[in-house]
């Protein structure tokens, strides 16, 4: 099939099932489908060699900067991550810049090809997944990053034999697809574990360590933990960022600056940089190490867009991850006034242990709307979960009226948090900096 224009090229892939939008997979897991359209394309995910990203939080900014290190060591990557905010070109990067048009409207059109010789009907995901690693052919990239979609085992980027595969973390979300404890969530992504390869965990939960030990012995792989193998010695409060130490296998860093916020973060970077060395077989060096992670941004994750009032915005979209936006809060902005937050969830998590780590971050008020999806859990449900905590909490139609509403109610000492679903946190920055969204709705 040939696309005439970038829009038609993306009303055929959104004409696929999204199980991103969805509450549930609605079909038995499988890897075939995938498998069958990368055979047809000749493999191509086996032209370069690749470091896998899993974990329920963390993995995205992981992703990034683990790509970020290996570029500034001198390598052409190519970075694949999920979801994206403003246009689905941001998910396939090589070298840093997202995919073009053209390119990818010709990925597409021999991905249609392939589904129409095979007899095949893709997901979305996995129509995208398979331009990505045959993206990274065409280019001639030194090395692939990889984040997972969701889980591990049966995710669609499960496809790629990776030298190294990384587990951020483990806490309870997607239950219904991955299932109900923590136990059964690892146990599902440390599928991504290879032989002979490098697992780098990032956690020091014992039931979750156990279970990545367990697997790693069992396919052949070296684990590398966080306080064993690598350590972050320091992770302290910096301007602009943290201020971090980190020790791994092949060298120690010291005082490093880390220009993304929160606590959170800083042990995201010490995985980050374990992996990358992992990769390579060596240290890469006070100067990679310290010029990359000074330079870092994360679009979306604690990002700051406006100020007088400060608004920023989060993508913290389960209780871990929320969690963790609360803890970054105190000393991370220097603000004299009071906080309010916009809140727009999606369903699928417990919507009492969602809001509760909230309820003890010092927000005077919130501000409650829908995100612009299927899922959006409805303002007038999110309000009473808020209230049913003590909360002030305010409905509104939309996220930009509830942000509009926010700021009648501050003054320019104040701060706006805008957080709970990415959908959300895309919409609102899409407004405050003036950025075309792309998506077909």
């Amino acid at each position: 099939m040939r696309f005439a224009t970038y829009d038609e090229a993306l009303a055929w892939l959104e004409s696929h099932v999204d199980l991103e939008r969805l509450a549930g997979a609605p079909r038995t897991p499988s890897l075939e489908a995938t498998r069958a359209a990368l055979a047809a394309l000749a493999d191509p995910q086996r032209d370069y060699p690749s470091v896998h990203v899993t974990g329920t939080n963390g993995k995205g900014t992981t992703t990034t900067l683990t790509s970020a290190l290996l570029m500034g060591a001198g390598l052409r990557v190519g970075t694949y991550t999920s979801p994206d905010l403003h246009a689905v070109n941001e998910r396939i990067a090589v070298s840093g810049r997202p995919i073009a048009d053209g390119d990818l409207v010709g990925l597409l059109e021999r991905l249609s090809d392939v589904e129409s010789s095979l007899g095949l009907t893709l997901s979305r995901f996995e129509l995208l997944t398979v331009a990505a690693l045959l993206h990274f052919s065409d280019e001639g990239v030194d090395v692939a990053v990889v984040e997972v979609g969701m889980g591990g085992t049966w995710d669609a980027t499960n496809v790629i034999d990776s030298s190294v595969a990384v587990l951020t973390n483990v806490d309870l979300d997607h239950t219904e697809v991955l299932g109900p404890t923590v136990a059964a969530i690892a146990t599902d992504k440390v599928g991504i574990f290879r032989p002979d390869g490098v697992a780098v965990v990032g956690t020091t939960d014992p039931e979750v360590v156990a279970i990545a030990t367990a697997r790693a012995r069992a396919v052949g792989a070296t684990l590398w933990r966080l306080d064993e193998a690598f350590e972050l010695l320091d992770n302290e409060l910096a301007v602009g960022g943290r201020a971090l130490s980190v020790r791994t296998p092949y060298a120690t860093y010291e005082e490093v600056l880390l220009s993304l916020h929160g606590i959170h973060q800083g042990v995201n970077a010490a995985t980050a940089i374990t992996a990358a060395e992992a990769f390579l077989g060596r240290a890469l060096g006070d100067e990679v190490v310290t010029t990359t992670l000074a330079g870092v941004s994360m679009p979306g994750r604690l990002e700051v867009l406006s100020r007088e009032p400060l608004i920023v915005v989060d993508g913290a979209h389960n209780p871990a991850g929320v969690r963790a936006l609360a803890a970054a809060l105190d000393g991370a902005f220097d603000i004299t006034g009071e906080r309010r937050c916009v809140l727009g969830v999606l369903r699928g998590r417990d919507l009492d242990d969602t809001v509760r780590p909230l309820i003890g971050a010092g927000f005077v008020e919130y501000h409650v709307c829908a995100p612009r999806s299927p899922r959006a859990v409805p303002p007038g449900e999110l309000a009473a979960a808020l209230r049913r905590h003590g909360a002030v909490a305010y409905e509104h139609p939309s996220p930009m009226s509830a942000l509009a509403h926010a700021r009648e109610h501050s003054s320019d000492e104040d701060l706006i948090v805008v957080c709970g679903s990415l959908y959300l946190v895309a919409e609102v920055r899409g407004e405050l900096l003036h950025l075309e969204d792309r998506h077909r709705r």
